[in-house]
């Protein structure tokens, strides 16, 4: 048998640009007491970034892991699928460690209070104390994730929802109808309260993010780069009822529509109490998931195919559009940093007592999001493998202009293992 160079598939600028949108926003959601969240999606409608992050990670795991399966079976698709499971649950503990330690320093240092008269806990503002004051009940809690503090419960929900790829591959060998009769079944008995993991050892609190729920969003992006269901067309009456769905929502999504202190439009407030199990957030109701739907498809359809609309408009807009892309390539880096660095712009601002000032709040954001770039970059940097060059070309370059330096075998799967990293980290 002769081996024939395999082409990478290239990356779809569309993926990586509303990844990156997405972490900008989870960013400014993670901010306490933030007032731009005010303007996030997610008061608008019942969707947010959250549904961005598990939808796109759902289309990425298809590029990244279908092949492997196709190629080379469910054991060592379901072995690169543990791999990546281990991986993240170790950002989950070291993100968790490091904040909980860097927040009890900077309390028991008692410098915030000396140096600018704040007496906030901002320890107990994410309820980390237990770590600390019971430490032999709290520490076997995070290791086995039946301890996950509501700040911290992305990743264990994408944990979950990784275990769950090669049970989906799995009924796919049956049909792709049995595929999708897995994630439906799992998604209703969530609806049902029959499937849920607990978030505390000492209370009945269940995670906020059901896994068994939010999964439905993953395999649907799953499904749509796995060729599953077929891409919509763009034709006028579909952008007509998105755009229905999107502005119907918010009546009773927008607090200054139904909320006593704005407008205090009734009706709607008693409409939006009716309806909460279809929107709850911890189950993913079903009103949440054609929301998003809706929006996924508008977004999609601007962007244009192959991404097309989102280039060509200009080096101020074409190097917007490549910050993004940076920022969504490098996903995970991007967002186990935003936690800490949401916390610690947090804190800068109280300092100068900014809660309620314009410039203090804005650089809290604009600074913050310049740190989730230098991020993306340096990590690309490193991803680069700079000390494998020779010397003087070991220069910060995006990793999509790298060649490397083998091809890979036709059919062997290597390049998709190669970039799953590029993909979902």
């Amino acid at each position: 048998m002769t081996s024939q160079p395999h082409t990478k598939r290239p990356r779809d600028p569309r993926l990586d640009f509303f990844r990156g949108i997405g972490m900008f926003i989870i960013y400014i959601a993670h901010v306490p007491w933030n007032w731009w969240t005010l303007w996030i999606p997610a008061r608008f409608g019942f969707s947010d970034a959250t549904e961005m992050f598990v939808f796109c990670s759902g289309m990425a795991s298809a590029l990244a892991f279908g092949k492997i399966f196709d190629l080379h079976g469910l054991g060592i698709g379901a072995a690169r699928i543990l791999h990546r499971m281990w991986q993240v649950y170790w950002a989950h503990i070291g993100q968790l460690l490091v904040i909980a330690v860097g927040l009890v320093m900077v309390h028991e240092s008692g410098y915030l209070q000396s140096c600018c008269g704040l007496t906030q806990d901002y320890v107990v503002s994410l309820n980390l104390w237990h770590l600390f004051n019971n430490t032999a009940v709290a520490l076997p809690g995070i290791m086995t994730l039946t301890w996950v503090p509501n700040y911290f419960d992305i990743l264990p929900m994408y944990i979950v929802i990784l275990a769950l790829i090669p049970v989906i591959m799995l009924a796919s060998r049956i049909s792709v109808k049995a595929a999708f009769a897995v994630s439906i079944s799992l998604w209703l008995a969530s609806q049902f309260d029959l499937l849920s993991l607990p978030a505390e050892p000492w209370s009945d609190r269940e995670w906020f993010f059901n896994p068994f729920a939010w999964q439905l969003l993953f395999f649907t992006g799953f499904a749509f780069m796995r060729g599953w269901i077929p891409a919509p067309p763009v034709n006028a009456k579909l952008l007509i009822l998105c755009t229905v769905i999107v502005l119907a929502t918010v009546p009773f999504a927008y607090f200054r529509v139904y909320g006593e202190a704005h407008l205090n439009w009734v009706w709607a407030r008693e409409v939006r109490d009716f309806i909460r199990p279809l929107w709850v957030k911890t189950e993913f109701g079903f009103l949440r998931y054609m929301h998003f739907l809706a929006l996924a498809y508008l977004a999609w359809a601007a962007a244009g195919e192959h991404g097309k609309y989102l280039l060509g408009h200009g080096k101020v807009w074409g190097g917007f559009v490549r910050v993004v892309q940076k920022v969504g390539q490098q996903s995970l880096a991007v967002f186990m940093a935003s936690l800490i660095v949401a916390q610690a712009a947090a804190i800068l601002r109280d300092m100068v007592w900014g809660r309620g000032e314009w410039i203090p709040q804005i650089l809290s954001n604009l600074l913050g999001f310049a740190a989730l770039i230098a991020v993306a970059y340096v990590v690309s940097w490193y991803k680069s493998e700079p000390w494998r060059k020779p010397p003087g070309k070991a220069t910060l370059q995006p990793e999509f202009t790298r060649q490397p330096s083998k091809p890979s075998a036709a059919g062997d799967g290597s390049h998709t293992a190669k970039d799953a990293d590029k993909l979902l980290n």
